[in-house]
């Protein structure tokens, strides 16, 4: 019979999280401010915010068997396929040890075309880990990044302690699901994990489905945050929302980077525009889902906008990175620490032959690793925005 230590989850043993909020079961890891979250209305942000993209429990143990309880909130869209149950994934000295789920937990029931929104509460499950070596060790469980998950209770059968966050640069990323890891297959394998890792960067990753909108709340998020190396994409959110119009968006990519220049005046900021989507590059949102599709079992996007309407204002990806590299050009003559990347360089036209959009608009796990493996050979470089000399992070 095991004997099991209990340990508090607590802040000290989470990286990659913004707040933890306390409840009556547990903490939820949340992705933006108290005060953020008061200052949206919108249901899918606040879904995006607490899924735990890039947030992981990180530990050093020489524990043989490792338990976690939580409450995961499955997501249940009406008319489209079952979602599979969000992965947990088990790191060892930072390699993949391991991989569960937790079943079970709350529905959050969905009817997009009703615009519904309904919880059913459901109880823990637990997720465990055995076979481990005894050897001491830092071991890292990367919660699902695509549900939302309530920690219960952490069970192991060896003493842990939190280890410290070291010398390794915190990168701070804001951007759409793509950043949040849409269609990955697990949490350590969304493309900002793989380049963090390959960066040998600490991830804070504010990637939101839906929610890359240029919110100014957002904006402060990302101010508060301490960061060595930053990166905003934006883009398809703009776009596939049919949020705004060319007037409106430049002034407001300007006070977006504004505030985050307020708490970050010389830290590397790289803004990064989307990678192809075919369905957008020319034509307008909004986006909506294919019922032809959805009858048939699949999920796929297609846009619904009128490309006639761009020379009005409308937004298209074509229309959005062009102003986003006069944005960036024109700022950097007074701010050289401002750097602009193409999202085609990420994923672009050639790419699209060979590892098309499922969906029309999220990348599978293959694209996942390819873009990046791409980011960190582009931005990790001697020559690229966070270039590899800890001294240049930290000017």
């Amino acid at each position: 019979m095991t004997d099991w230590i209990t340990t508090p989850i607590t802040a000290d043993l989470l990286r990659g999280v913004i707040e933890l909020e306390r409840t009556g079961t547990g903490v939820l890891p949340h992705r933006l401010t108290a005060t953020a979250r008061a200052q949206s209305a919108d249901p899918q942000l606040a879904m995006a915010e607490s899924q735990p993209s890039g947030v992981r429990l990180v530990f050093s143990t020489a524990a043989t068997a490792i338990e976690l309880d939580s409450v995961p909130t499955k997501r249940v869209y009406a008319g489209a396929p079952p979602r599979p149950d969000g992965v947990y994934d088990l790191l060892v000295d930072g390699r993949l040890a391991a991989q569960g789920v937790v079943a079970g937990g709350n529905k959050l029931l969905i009817d997009v075309t009703a615009g519904t929104w309904e919880t059913r509460p459901g109880a823990p499950g637990t997720v465990r880990f055995t076979g481990l070596s005894a050897d001491p060790k830092t071991v890292e469980i990367w919660l699902p990044h695509d549900e939302t998950t309530e920690l219960v209770a952490l069970r192991t059968d060896a003493p842990v302690a939190a280890v410290p966050a070291g010398d390794r640069p915190v990168w701070l990323h804001h951007g759409s699901s793509i950043s949040h890891g849409s269609n990955a297959t697990s949490p350590s394998t969304i493309w900002p994990a793989l380049a963090a890792s390959l960066g040998k960067v600490d991830l804070v990753n504010l990637g939101f489905g839906g929610g890359a909108l240029l919110d100014p709340f957002t904006a402060r998020v990302l101010r508060d945050t301490p960061a060595d190396l930053i990166s905003i994409k934006l883009g398809i959110n703009v776009v596939n929302a049919d949020l705004m119009r060319l007037r409106a968006f430049t002034p407001a990519v300007h006070g977006f980077l504004d505030t985050v220049r307020e708490g970050h005046p010389t830290t590397p900021l790289l803004v990064v525009s989307s990678i192809l989507c075919p369905i957008h590059e020319d034509t307008p949102g909004p986006a909506a889902l294919d019922p032809e599709a959805l009858a048939a079992g699949e999920v796929r996007f297609r846009a619904q906008g009128d490309p006639a309407e761009v020379a009005a204002g409308k937004l298209t990806l074509n229309v959005v990175r062009a102003e986003l590299a006069r944005i960036v050009a024109q700022r950097a003559e007074q701010d050289p620490h401002l750097y602009y990347l193409d999202g085609r360089r990420l994923y672009g036209e050639a790419d699209a032959t060979e590892l098309p959009l499922r969906d029309a608009l999220h990348p599978d796990a293959a694209t996942h690793r390819l873009i990046g493996e791409r980011f960190a050979e582009l931005a990790f470089a001697n020559n690229g925005a966070f270039g590899t000399d800890p001294a240049r992070w930290r000017s």
